[in-house]
């Protein structure tokens, strides 16, 4: 016999005490995956404020305290040539959003001749009879589902932001504070772009995901600013440029094309970045126990960012008390878009933490139960740049000549 669904054992309660219990159990499943102690309880904070106190779904502003110190460098030394190579393209690729992007197009997201994704990112045919939607109702459902996707692409941009402008401060390289500079600048314009899309074109904004509250808390809560890195120039940051890839070649609205397509050239150099700064700190300035540590953290982050993209917020809105959240569950699991959103989020990701040494023999093993080790084999980031990806989505697309 398999084992009981933990989510099953809640059908029968109320639908206020399934909607705050639900998630704590899909937490515990995770949680059990983790087999570093240590890993689990340096989260244990960022999890009670994401997922029991829920903060991240609370009217106003979420104060996060940060004890990271900042790093001076008096004599200016010009030492990772790497970095300042990243520095002068990313000065030359600056871009204003004002300016690149043709805010007055039109954007229609029920209109089926432009659509923002095709009806087979999120098939509905699987649903139960009695809840089956009209043609209608499909529209607004994937301009539900896209709204929700940006919106936790916007939240994800201002932990972005927060954490470029901590890690400029404390990375104990000239070159690395030069460039983080440039990514602050990036960070800002992204939170511009995608609030302004959601604000102006889609009329919706939903709020951020418990996964990636709890993410974002945890970084900017840990004093340490190689974690900052790994958490946000790896995890999340590499996470979603695959997702903003994926959403690039399925679209068909051509302003948010261009918007990806801008944010894509810049969050390649953003990965970039974070792999040079790691490899090299990784490999010279840690020590075993440490190295293990973030390693282990890493995997725990990896399991988090894999249920990320599970679109509760929309089962909320759309389906919660007529179906039940395991089944919501298998929905989203088999649907092919957000089916290939996680291949290429992960595709985009492992090869980073091979790189820069987090994916040794002993965490392999535990990737490869998780499903995830049969992305670690693809290109890092300092092998694709931006452009090279732009034209490698185009191409799948079908529109290159």
């Amino acid at each position: 016999m398999g084992m009981l669904n933990p989510l099953s054992l809640t059908r029968h309660l109320p639908l206020n005490v399934r909607r705050r219990l639900e998630p704590l159990l899909e937490l515990v499943g995770v949680l059990r995956s983790v087999r570093s102690p240590g890993a689990m309880t340096a989260m244990l904070p960022s999890i009670g404020r994401g997922f029991v106190l829920r903060q991240g779904r609370q009217a106003g502003p979420t104060r996060m305290v940060s004890g990271h110190s900042a790093h001076f460098d008096w004599t200016y030394r010009h030492d990772f040539p790497e970095m300042r190579d990243l520095y002068r393209r990313a000065k030359q690729n600056q871009w204003d959003a004002e300016v690149a992007l043709s805010w007055d197009t039109d954007v229609d997201p029920l209109n089926p001749e432009v659509p923002l994704l095709p009806r087979d990112f999120f098939p509905l045919d699987d649903l139960p009879a009695r809840l089956t939607l009209t043609v209608e109702e499909e529209r607004r459902f994937g301009h539900s589902v896209t709204a929700w996707m940006l919106s936790q692409f916007l939240h994800g941009e201002q932990g972005a932001l927060f954490a470029a402008a901590q890690v400029t401060e404390s990375v104990p390289w000239l070159d690395g504070k030069l460039y983080g500079s440039t990514q602050v600048v990036d960070e800002g314009r992204h939170v511009e772009v995608f609030h302004r899309y959601l604000e102006q074109k889609l009329n919706k904004l939903y709020t951020v995901n418990d996964n990636l509250f709890t993410i974002i808390d945890a970084l900017m809560n840990d004093p340490r600013w190689d974690m900052k890195f790994l958490g946000m120039q790896i995890m999340i940051e590499g996470l979603a440029l695959g997702a903003f890839g994926t959403l690039y070649r399925m679209t068909r609205e051509p302003l948010l094309r261009d918007l990806l397509r801008y944010v894509i050239q810049d969050e390649a150099r953003h990965v970039h970045y974070g792999v040079l700064a790691l490899r090299q700190h990784i490999s010279t300035a840690l020590t075993e126990r440490e190295r293990r540590e973030r390693e282990d953290w890493a995997f725990e982050i990896a399991l988090l960012m894999r249920n990320r993209f599970m679109a509760h917020e929309v089962y909320e809105e759309w389906f919660e008390g007529t179906l039940s959240r395991a089944q919501w569950n298998d929905l989203v699991l088999a649907a092919p878009g957000l089916q290939e959103f996680r291949n290429v989020m992960f595709a985009r990701l492992m090869p980073n933490l091979r790189y820069i040494g987090l994916l040794s023999d002993r965490i392999k093993g535990r990737y490869e139960e998780a499903g995830l080790l049969r992305y670690a084999a693809g290109a890092d980031a300092t092998r694709l740049s931006g452009n090279q990806l732009i034209h490698e989505l185009d191409t799948q697309a079908g529109q290159v000549a």
